[in-house]
Formats: C-alpha cells, structure tokens, sequence
C-alpha cells in the first residue's frame, strides 16, 4: 500500500530535487530504448532527471508528473518536451499513442494494477515498459548507515525496486539489468541530497536535524569519509524491460 503523505511529499520540491538528486546512466535509456523510436512518455518524470536521456532516442517525449513544481523546472529545462501534469493511474494520453514508456524512481509509489493498466492502454501493441531505480551499494557502509536513518523501516534492503517483478499485469518479462557507478559528490550537497527524500520532507524541523546530524557524525565515524569534503560514492542502478501483451 503506497504511503500517500509520504506519496504527496514531493509535490512541494522541485529546485532542490533537481539540483541534489542524482540523475541516470545513459546506459540505462539505451538498455530501455535501443532504437530510436517516434513516441516515448516518461511517467512520473520528476524534474527531468532521465527525461533528458530520452530526447535523441525519440521523435517526441512526452513527460507526466503530478507535481507543478516538478513540472516547472522540468519545462524551463527541456521546452521541447511535451510536458503535462498527471498521474500514473490517468494517464492523460490517448490508446496506443506512445511506443514506450519509461519510469525513473517512481513505480514504487503507483498504484500497480491500475498504472499497469493505464500503461498498457497508452502504448501500442509490442510497445516497452521500462523500470529503473538509482539505489545504495550494499557494499558502501557509511551511505547504507546514512540510508538507514533516513529510512528506519526499510533496515538493510532498499525495497523501492521490489515493485518490479517478473509478473507485471498485462506485460512480458524482458530483461533486468544492473549497472554500477560512482558519483563523486561534496559532502554538503550529500547532506543536502538526504534532504529531499520523503522521510525528511514530511518531518519537523526537529526531525529533519536530527537525521542530518546522525548522517554527519556517520561521515565523520567512518574511516572512508572522514574529513573528506568530496566523496566517492557508488551507485547502483536497476533496469527492468517488459513487452506490452
């Protein structure tokens, strides 16, 4: 069942998600769209972090995000995407109108069946669904300690991912793929990322620094980063692909 506060959290970001969140590897736009293709709708876009990857893989990308102020960076920065406010479960596009769709950090939050079911709506026969999520390295030990401050109820796995499985309605398994890299990012702005994640969003003042003050003293803890005003950090990026029935 989605959290729809924590859900909701995110229509009130929009500068600080795009300025700290990490975008997505190229790689992942060409597992999902090898070819270039004439229609790609990016659902639940955010600001545009891998819309961008899609703008030479399609005649025209279309990008669905509920949250205006998502929605506004988006537009400034890519004006030639035809941007619209909407959700998963009513996608505002007519059937069989795309050739692909992709969705970056977001299925997660959907409601599964019925997004399934709009998705499969919107895309022609054969047309792909494409799933990706950016997560910790369970490797890395101080952003696995930081990521469990911020997400105590997850503990040591990061289940965004788990709501893509081989068995999606309406849809055929294709590939999953794992692709690792590292991202070299200031210490503030690492601070200032953890920020615009949903747990801190909705917390008080009070709640919000004392996570932040947990994940520096994690920084200052651990051998890796300690002093360090730039860090390495590895990420792990998961693609799922499936096939429209």
């Amino acid at each position: 069942m989605v959290d729809e506060v924590l859900a909701r959290s995110f229509e009130t970001s929009g500068e600080d998600y795009d300025r700290y969140r990490p975008g997505f590897p190229a790689a992942a736009a060409e597992i999902i769209v090898p070819v270039p293709l004439q229609v790609v709708l990016d659902l639940g876009a955010g600001t545009g972090k891998f819309t961008r990857l899609l703008l030479d893989r399609a005649e025209k990308v279309i990008a669905v995000e509920p949250s205006v102020p998502m929605l506004d960076v988006l537009r400034a920065k890519h004006p030639g995407v035809d941007a619209h406010v909407g959700n998963a479960e009513a996608i505002p596009c007519p059937d069989a109108s795309v050739d692909a769709v992709t969705v970056a950090q977001a299925f997660h939050w959907f409601d599964r069946d019925a997004a399934c079911a709009e998705i499969a709506r919107v895309l022609r026969p054969g047309g792909v669904l494409g799933l990706l999520w950016n997560h910790s390295d369970p490797d890395c030990a101080w952003d696995r300690a930081a990521h469990r401050v911020a997400h105590p109820a997850v503990a040591e796995q990061d289940g965004t991912s788990a709501s893509a499985t081989e068995e999606l309605p309406g849809f055929a398994f294709v590939r999953r793929d794992e692709i690792r890299t590292v991202e070299s990012i200031r210490r503030d702005d690492y601070l200032r990322r953890w920020g615009t994640v949903s747990t801190f969003l909705v917390a008080d003042a009070t709640g919000r620094a004392e996570m932040i003050a947990d994940i520096e003293r994690i920084l200052d803890e651990d051998p890796t980063t300690r002093g360090l005003e730039v860090l390495e950090l590895p990420v792990v990026t998961d693609v799922f692909v499936y096939e429209r029935r």
